[in-house]
């Protein structure tokens, strides 16, 4: 190499390493809005949200025979091969459908025996994971807007283009994703936090708007991140999971169970956690101890992922669990120690709730072999359960002692 070009070559090497500088120095890589409050510790700089599977186990693979039930429950497989099974929701004619989330994007349809080939009805649908069924109409929730599918059980080969019910969802990727329920001609959904912990405007609420997409109002706020919710048959008092923040420690805030008795309510997000924590960043000033928020009905343990909530409406299982909801807690991210189970709870008529675990073994040797994400209360009284994780849905039922 002759000197003039190597003099050439280091000119630009500086010159590049120079601007290079300059570019860093004008636009740092922006950090992700999960990460937001991360501590800079090595141990805690190598955790990240787990990654989804890119194919579902293979049937003979799935955990099923390594869960634990109380005395008299049996859980078996329903259906395999569901690539990142999300959301479970059942038509009149009993067709179940099931949305997915990061991988999926798409909403498959199955027979009500769970037999068969499952079909996908809607595909290449980012964050298609809120649903909902009511009178023959199929509600769909993404990240930006809420679409309506009607004669949705006679039209699974084609369900045709849909009617745009709302379409000024924020979109985003942190809590963006949805959960709906119907009550009363009223469709139910939240706008999460878009952060970890942050300023969260109009967002970290739950809405409630018509089924034609106006009349849009609050139902509660403060509610960082809530993708399970449902309404007691006994009294129609709307209950739900919400995410607590992470990074403040590996044991605290712990996820909650709230019950909404009212309007105007505020549960905390991100002034308090878990009902009696100030945030270290915006609790400043506020009683977390007072009642100015609304304290959680139960704490559902650190870092959760408390997903999926419904209330057992069937007959099949001991009266016992009859009006018990049941939660699905996905399993926590940012905790070295991993843990996830279905959970069920029994409101104690005051307010509060009593929770225990219910269906184990959802993790072994440190490490997810399934995730529970959502449920549904079949005709027959039997329970079903997703696992995103594992791509399966779980059939539990009960045959006595």
């Amino acid at each position: 190499m002759s000197k003039s070009m190597f003099r050439t070559l280091c000119a630009t090497a500086l010159i590049a390493g120079v601007a290079g500088g300059a570019l860093a120095q004008q636009k740092p890589e922006e950090e992700p809005g999960w990460a937001k409050g991360r501590p800079k510790t090595d141990q805690a700089m190598r955790m990240a949200p787990v990654p989804a599977f890119p194919i579902p186990t293979a049937v003979d693979q799935l955990p099923t025979k390594k869960f634990k039930l109380p005395p008299g429950f049996k859980v078996e497989t329903w259906a395999s091969g569901l690539l990142d099974a999300r959301g479970l929701r059942q038509s009149d004619k009993g067709t179940v459908f099931v949305s997915t989330l990061f991988v999926g994007n798409k909403v498959y349809a199955l027979p009500a025996d769970g037999k068969g080939q499952a079909k996908t009805i809607i595909d290449q649908t980012p964050f298609a994971t809120g649903i909902a069924y009511h009178k023959g109409s199929l509600y769909l929730a993404t990240n930006t807007k809420i679409v309506r599918y009607d004669n949705i059980d006679d039209k699974l080969d084609n369900p045709g283009t849909p009617t745009v019910l709302y379409d000024k969802l924020p979109g985003g990727t942190d809590h963006s994703w949805k959960f709906l329920r119907i009550r009363d001609e009223k469709l139910y959904f939240a706008i999460g936090a878009p952060c970890n912990i942050c300023d969260p405007g109009d967002y970290a609420k739950i809405y409630r708007m018509n089924l034609d997409g106006t009349g849009m109002e609050t139902v509660a706020a403060g509610v960082r991140n809530t993708v399970g919710f449902d309404f007691n048959p006994k009294n129609g008092q709307l209950w739900f999971t919400d995410n607590g923040r992470d990074w403040m420690s590996e044991d605290i805030p712990n996820d909650e169970l709230n019950v909404v008795t009212g309007p105007g309510q505020h549960f905390g997000y991100p002034f308090c956690h878990q009902g009696n924590i100030s945030d270290p960043e915006f609790g400043w000033g506020k009683d977390c101890a007072g009642k100015e928020f609304t304290k959680p009905a139960a704490l559902l343990g650190a870092h959760a992922g408390a997903l999926g909530m419904t209330f057992y409406t069937g007959k099949a299982f001991p009266a016992k669990y009859q009006g018990a909801m049941f939660i699905a807690r996905h399993g926590p991210w940012n905790r070295t120690t991993k843990y996830a189970d279905v959970a069920v709870a029994w409101p104690d008529g005051k307010g509060g709730a009593k929770v225990e675990p219910f269906m184990t073994g959802f993790v072994e040797n440190n490490a997810y072999i399934g995730r529970p994400a959502d449920f549904l209360v079949m005709k027959d009284g039997s329970l079903l359960v997703s696992d995103d994780h594992a791509g399966a849905i779980y059939r539990i039922s009960y045959g006595g002692k």
